[in-house]
């Protein structure tokens, strides 16, 4: 009997006892989620990629600024082409399944089939993959390519069984559509978080796996609810009532003064991710003509742009640029000039142009979803216009821009467009800006044509010694700069508006940001208050 009261007492006090209420974490960022890894190209698909699964390298998140490291790898062994991975025992997937060497290669093998997302960086660059055992897989690449380590940030490992368990019928014979229906909606990865559920325009829940190899802070969110394409005033209204809790990093300049005028509310501040280009086609007059380029790129009043960008005193959307590179990769120049006006040299390079400034209308467009540019382009054509340039000013949106700038004929004269770091190697970020083989991308609409500028892109990939590649991006953005394909407005400084209820490591601890494109939203890692 008293054995019988004593289990009763227990259960009651069971139940007397308060519900630890889960900790939600409330943020936005721009449509479309894609949840597929490899079909992600965006911020918001890398937010999901990051979270929802893990990668065989990742940044250091340990505060000590030292790189990249081994993640779901336990260790790389690099010995010329051949790397070989061994990867951490016991690691869980959401189903259950616990990762081993054949998930690897099934990843890689999906990718490289899908051919789409981040894929660029691996095509045609691996021969062959293979499980050695159940905790080592060997890639031999056909060649020395030395991006490719960092690339590695960009393969996201799948479940094999729980993706093949889920295949339809498709084109890729016996592993059918290779789970690319289930994979649209669901999550196959080891990642700290798990999908609960997932509309790709309008909101992704996630929650925490408990099973998670690496762990969790002690106050990282329970829950996370990411929804997509809110417009301002409507982030403006959730803040102000407290029902969000980080925004994200395109809200308009009136919208983010307004929001930092809210108690609780601050501006975190990630720079090093992307860069603001004003793109030029090389290939139409007067742009033809590498001194007209560079007169308008010294007309141009850098601080106004800059200005642009200004929210307080203290907090402004940019920093000035050296040129095409990061200040977060290998071979950026920091004894390089800023990006300034100079009325002086603009009015020097105009007098060597072949071309008279009335001589033909300039094209200066931007992108419909981003208001901000209008008024980068308004102050194009004011300064332009000084040296006697006329332009006309067109709103484009994205879709149509993207298709305009396939062909360079019908490319116009002047794009706009915010590029960001696919991985913290030059390789990725200037290869796909530059080298003439991607002409016909919206990154390369300046269908630059150097035979010097490709020679050094292809050398950089191939030549494996840091120092040396150190030396060769060096004397690459020196190139570039000459040319003038592009001016190089500032580089971004994004700013996230969040409420004091939730601190992010990455963006507010020095040595933390992982200069990689939603790398920083890493929410395992974060603290709710």
């Amino acid at each position: 009997m008293r054995r019988i009261f004593l289990m009763l007492a227990a259960l009651f006090a069971a139940l007397a006892a308060p519900v630890q209420a889960e900790t939600v974490l409330r943020t936005d960022e721009v449509a479309v989620g894609e949840m597929d890894p490899y079909k992600a190209k965006d911020v918001a698909d890398s937010i999901l990629l990051y979270n929802l699964y893990d990668t065989l390298v990742f940044p250091a998140l340990d505060g000590s600024g030292s790189g990249i490291k081994p993640h779901l790898a336990e260790k790389i062994d690099i010995d010329g082409i051949t790397y070989t991975i061994t990867l951490r025992e016991g690691v869980k997937f959401h189903s259950g399944n616990v990762l081993d060497a054949d998930d690897v290669v099934f990843s890689i093998n999906r990718m490289n089939a899908l051919g789409q997302g981040f894929s660029y960086l691996f095509k045609g660059r691996i021969k062959d993959v293979v499980a050695k055992d159940k905790r080592t897989a060997v890639v031999t690449l056909a060649k020395p390519y030395a991006p490719f380590y960092a690339a590695l940030l960009r393969l996201a490992i799948l479940d094999k069984d729980d993706v093949l368990a889920h295949k339809e019928a498709g084109k890729f014979g016996e592993f059918g559509d290779y789970g690319q229906k289930y994979l649209h909606g669901n999550s196959a990865g080891t990642g700290a978080y798990r999908r609960v559920s997932h509309d790709p325009q309008q909101l992704t829940v996630m929650k925490k796996f408990k099973d998670y190899f690496a762990g969790h802070a002690a106050k990282a969110p329970d829950v996370v609810r990411q929804r997509y394409s809110l417009k301002d005033p409507t982030i403006l209204a959730l803040m102000s009532r407290g029902e969000q809790d980080l925004a994200n990093q395109w809200i308009g300049p009136e919208t983010q003064r307004s929001l930092i005028g809210l108690k609780g509310v601050t501006m975190l501040k990630e720079p090093g991710i992307a860069q603001y280009f004003i793109k030029l086609n090389t290939t139409k007059a007067p742009l033809d003509d590498v001194h007209c380029r560079r007169a308008l790129s010294y007309a141009l009043d850098f601080k106004a742009i800059h200005g642009q960008r200004r929210i307080t005193d203290d907090i402004v959307g940019a920093k000035p640029s050296k040129g095409p590179l990061l200040e977060t990769m290998m071979g950026y120049d920091p004894t390089m000039p800023d990006f300034a006006q100079d009325m002086k040299k603009a009015k020097a390079e105009l007098a060597q142009c072949k071309y008279k400034p009335g001589d033909h209308r300039i094209e200066i467009t931007w992108i419909a979803e981003v208001s901000w540019e209008e008024r980068m382009a308004l102050l194009m054509q004011q300064n332009w216009g000084v040296l006697g340039f006329k332009s006309d000013v067109v709103r484009v949106p994205w879709v149509l821009f993207t298709e305009r700038v396939a062909k360079p004929e019908t490319t116009p004269h002047v794009g706009q467009i915010n590029y960001n770091a696919r991985t913290p190697d030059p390789d990725a970020y200037l290869y796909t800006l530059y080298h003439s083989s991607t002409h016909g991308q919206y990154n390369a609409m300046e269908y630059l044509k150097d035979d010097e500028v490709d020679r050094l892109l292809d050398e950089g990939r191939s030549t494996t010694d840091s120092a040396k590649r150190k030396g060769i991006y060096t004397k690459l953005i020196r190139r570039i700069v000459d040319l003038r394909p592009s001016i190089y407005g500032f580089q971004m400084v994004n700013l996230y508006p969040k409420r004091d209820v939730v601190m992010v490591p990455t963006l507010e601890k020095p040595n933390m940001n992982t200069g990689l494109m939603g790398g920083n939203m890493i929410f395992r890692i974060m603290e709710m208050k």
